[in-house]
């Protein structure tokens, strides 16, 4: 087992006041040459945005991109035709494929919205673009894996354009859960969303991430009460 250690207050960070983010890998300004990405894995922004504010239309092709709510409602619009709102306990997907254009924005104009932006490179490139989104159940993922993403329809959660698996749980202090991996050349990028957890004995913190590679399972351990996002992709693109 090989693994890659990415603590909280190493990611890039800017704050352009309507928005405050974190980059697990370089993206925008933030650029570090030994964290472009993990296998497939891009991107991944924590992002904070104020009252009101967002992203104006933009485009993006050949890309998956999952968004992943906290806390409050985010507002999308696209290309597609698709206006909806998006909130905690939804995850939200976006082939880009040959391409499209979208807009993001804080729906309220009172609280904050925060939510991982998660950027997947596709398994082939300029397919049709596609969107889909699902409310999950949160008893679902109490001390046990929710999947979220997966590359087949006939499976849970959200399907994009790549063999990668997405799960998200709570568990509870002193839980312990174990991962199996399902693809060939993958491995399994771990992000703590909440709380204090060790992964294979590697003691990880809040938002603290971990890349796991040359394994079939990863054990989970809770120290406290923690909410973990688990993202297991190719790992030869």
């Amino acid at each position: 087992m090989k693994t890659i250690l990415h603590k909280s207050n190493t990611r890039g960070h800017a704050n352009h006041g309507w928005l405050n983010t974190y980059h697990s890998f370089s993206f925008a300004n933030y650029y570090n040459p030994e964290r472009m990405n993990f296998g497939a894995l891009r991107v991944l922004n924590d992002d904070t945005v104020a009252p009101g504010m967002g992203f104006g239309k933009h485009p993006h092709d050949n890309m998956e991109i999952i968004s992943i709510p906290l806390y409050g409602d985010l507002e999308h619009e696209d290309s597609m035709g698709n206006k909806v709102v998006i909130k905690e306990g939804d995850i939200q997907i976006m082939t880009a494929g040959t391409g499209i254009i979208h807009s993001e924005k804080n729906k309220n104009l009172n609280k904050e919205v925060k939510f991982l932006q998660i950027w997947i490179l596709p398994k082939h490139k300029n397919v049709k673009p596609n969107y889909d989104q699902i409310t999950l159940k949160p008893e679902d993922r109490k001390n046990k894996l929710q999947q979220i993403v997966s590359p087949k329809q006939d499976e849970s959660g959200v399907t994009i354009n790549q063999d990668a698996w997405f799960y998200i749980t709570e568990i509870d202090t002193g839980r312990q859960l174990t991962y199996h991996l399902k693809g060939k050349n993958t491995g399994v990028y771990a992000f703590v969303i909440d709380g204090n957890l060790d992964i294979n004995n590697i003691p990880l913190a809040t938002r603290d991430g971990l890349g796991i590679t040359e394994t079939d399972k990863i054990d989970i351990q809770a120290v406290t009460n923690a909410q973990l996002l688990l993202m297991e992709v190719p790992l030869n693109i």
